[in-house]
């Protein structure tokens, strides 16, 4: 199952913002740069999480680390 599936299932209230956040931007911002955007607005209790580096492609890695 893609991530975008998986976020739409787990989390249908921010995708749906971050849906609509993708397209008013007019293919400047992609659907998960604005999922990511949106999740941190609506809980701001993640952001640590983003800041600590989980972003897409450090899934099993550390982020001071090269791929």
């Amino acid at each position: 199952m893609s991530s975008s599936a998986l976020r739409w299932l787990l989390s249908p209230r921010t995708s749906w913002y971050a849906w609509r956040l993708a397209r008013a931007s007019r293919g400047s911002l992609s659907f998960d740069a604005a999922w990511r955007h949106i999740r941190v607005r609506l809980h701001p209790d993640e952001a640590p999480f983003r800041r600590q580096g989980h972003h897409p492609g450090c899934i099993g890695r550390r982020p001071d680390t090269e791929a």
